[in-house]
């Protein structure tokens, strides 16, 4: 974003200098902000005045003023300069009059009108929602937009997707100087360049992918060779399109990833690199980065090479298919797939019997019409064909990170993003570990290899029990969130002691760095990159930013499904336990919703008990715990909260028959009054 700075008097009186403290700016509905700083215990509190063009989420720089209030109290402070803006478009209403207009921007947080001038309003009429980007903003200023894109009234759902997204810091389009640059890049391959790589176009190759996928980043070659079979793990070669300090590759790094949502893709890159030069279509010759394994008829990995090839898709398969080869044993490359799977499922077995952790995930899909409307929800679960992918994925991503982990430069490691997963928590470990002794689960603490042991014993003792989800989902939450960073600590959860991101580089900018260093390594060409850990930092921020838009838009998306079915019943596993109330999730579409603690008080009076995770009836006895099976009503569905209330069915049967009780006594005692006023009579 392009951004006037206050004079440089100004900003040398205010320090803005590097020793000043940066963090993110939390602005609160009353309008107050709060400067929260990593390692800083207490944040810096900001007035709206001290803004200083910062708006909520914006990683910024703050100078702290003095403490407010007496005996020290809390710390006040001053923004200085915004360093990164968590939003640079917003959506909104545009107010037109005759010599200018202005945009409202829809937000819960509060933040300022922005002043559009009339040639950059692009056809937005009076009263138009629109997404506007913010150009230019000096202090003191209103900020000046642009409209990027005037929003159709009839679509709901997908102005909620484009919310979403823009809540999250993602831009909905991509600027025109880089879709300029984009073009520019030839379509056919450089017969120079060819000849720099490993020629593999003559080696069976093929993709194996979901059935709706439009980019395929990855291909798996296999071919017989004297000591067993030579497998490529082959990846499209992004960084070879996109260098380095280009616009293309800023805002590559700006998005850090791609979003998928339940009716789009939000790319990271735009669609001339995604879907056409960087995709293995089949019958296309493509620029790749491979890892090539040697490995022998046991299924051991003997030899590897990494290095730039140039490949040939022969095939692209989905995942269907390739379930439906493995399960008949009959097929199109039937003996190569069949012997891929071989060899996956024994790495994976390795994997688990040397410390992975074996957490089963299942995904919700939405069948949607015409009008990305969901008319259907299915569960995708993890099936062989989709091992298959992920063990050779492994391979190749941990063999590039143990390669890079054994170069050093002036006695230094070379910087290098790592994905690292930390050991769990013991404070988390804890109380989850007493609670899994409930069941009759024993949980072993005292080592990292004892707890992986006990995790993996646990998953495979809950199987098909009623504690099942609840104890999968809590041994999830006691995890350490896996991150991006130089300081390679191993990946716990994986069972690995070195791990890098290398395989997906088209949706995900870690790779393409993963990929640079990698090239420099084999040319012998070492620049270590001084900002690598805080490129790390971006992105894991950036991912996490990208997991809270997918939860997101799901949670729209199972609402504006149960809309179709208020009043109807289903039968739910309760999946969280608060003080005013619990959530029940669906079995049969994994939609969930708050059955509130007010719908069950003419059954019982219920209490809290933390540690136990469930509420208990005071009278009754009845309790509600976490992974109990219920039968729920859905009685409301909002989708601008994306909440659903559901109550549950016993319950609401007492009160119907409490009420019709008491309808039947007022009934009565309104039949005896009648009686006694005609004696009267």
């Amino acid at each position: 974003m392009s951004k006037k700075k206050s004079s440089s008097k100004k900003n040398k009186a205010k320090g803005t200098g590097p020793e000043l403290p940066v963090g993110r700016l939390d602005i609160t509905r009353s309008g107050m902000g709060f400067v929260i700083i990593e390692g800083l215990e207490q944040d810096i509190l900001v007035k709206p005045n001290d803004f200083n063009t910062a708006l909520h989420g914006d990683k910024v720089k703050v100078q702290v003023m003095r403490s407010s209030g007496r005996g020290g109290g809390r710390l006040q402070g001053m923004i200085t300069d915004v360093m990164e803006r968590k939003q640079q478009s917003f959506l909104g209403k545009i107010e037109l009059s005759k010599s200018f207009a202005f945009f409202i921007p829809e937000t819960d947080k509060p933040m300022p009108d922005i002043y559009i001038p009339l040639d950059k309003l692009h056809g937005a009429e009076n009263g138009a929602r629109a997404v506007v980007k913010i150009v230019e903003w000096s202090n003191n200023k209103k900020p000046v937009g642009e409209v990027m894109e005037v929003l159709k009234e009839e679509a709901a759902n997908d102005t909620a997707m484009k919310e979403i997204l823009l809540e999250n810091g993602f831009p909905l389009s991509f600027p025109e100087d880089v879709l300029e640059e984009t073009a520019r890049i030839p379509e056919t391959l450089d017969a120079k360049e060819i000849a720099q790589r490993r020629d593999m176009r003559e080696v069976l190759t093929f993709t194996i992918d979901p059935m709706d996928a439009k980019d395929f980043d990855d291909a798996l070659s296999i071919q017989s060779v004297k000591g067993g079979y030579e497998i490529g793990v082959h990846i499209a070669d992004v960084s070879y399109y996109v260098e380095p300090d280009t616009e293309l590759d800023k805002e590559a790094y700006l998005r850090a990833t791609s979003v998928y949502l339940p009716d789009r893709v939000n790319p990271m890159l735009p669609e001339k690199i995604s879907n056409e030069l960087c995709s293995l279509r089949p019958h296309e010759d493509k620029f790749t980065f491979s890892a090539v394994f040697l490995i022998n008829a046991r299924g051991d990995v003997k030899e590897s090479w990494l290095g730039r090839t140039v490949t040939h898709s022969d095939h692209r398969f989905t995942y269907e298919e390739v379930q439906e080869i493995i399960e008949n044993e009959d097929g199109l490359y039937k003996e190569e797939i069949l012997l891929l799977n071989k060899f996956a499922q024994r790495m994976r077995k390795q994997r688990f019997k040397k410390g992975a952790i074996n957490f089963s995930s299942q995904e919700v899909r939405f069948k949607l019409d015409e009008n990305r409307k969901p008319i259907g929800i299915m569960i995708k679960e993890s099936k062989e064909a989709h091992q298959l992918i992920e063990e050779f994925m492994l391979l190749a991503n941990r063999t590039v990170a143990e390669f890079i982990s054994k170069i050093e430069v002036n006695k230094k490691p070379l910087p290098f993003p790592y994905r690292v997963h930390d050991q769990p928590d013991e404070e988390k470990l804890t109380p989850f570990a007493a609670f899994a002794r409930k069941f009759g689960h024993t949980f072993q603490t005292k080592s990292p290899e004892q707890i992986a042991a006990s995790f993996n014993q646990l998953l495979q003792d809950v199987q098909g029990k009623p504690e099942q989800h609840v104890l999968e989902q809590l041994g999830i939450r006691t995890m350490a969130k896996a991150v991006y960073t130089t300081k390679n600590i191993g990946h716990y959860g994986l069972g690995f002691e070195h791990y890098a991101h290398f395989t997906s580089p088209i949706r995900r900018y870690p790779d393409v760095l993963v990929h640079r260093v990698l090239q420099q390594v084999l040319d012998e060409q070492y620049l270590p990159d001084k900002k690598m850990e805080e490129k790390c930092k971006h992105c894991s921020e950036r991912e996490r930013a990208a997991m809270d838009s997918e939860r997101a838009s799901n949670k729209y998306k199972q609402v504006e499904y149960l809309m179709n079915f208020l009043g109807d019943e289903f039968d739910g596993v309760i999946s969280g336990v608060s003080s005013f109330g619990f959530w029940v999730e669906t079995v049969e579409h994994k939609c969930e919703g708050l059955v509130s603690i007010t719908s069950l008080s003419e059954y019982d009076d219920f209490r809290h008990v933390e540690s136990d995770y469930m509420l208990a009836g005071r009278r009754s006895g009845r309790t509600f715990r976490m992974g109990d099976k219920v039968r729920i009503r859905v009685v409301a569905a909002n989708l601008e909260k994306r909440q659903l209330d559901y109550e549950w069915v016993i319950a609401t049967a007492i009160r119907e028959e409490t009420g019709e009780a008491r309808a039947k006594k007022a009934a009565g005692k309104k039949a005896v009054g009648n009686k006694k006023q005609g004696k009267k009579k």
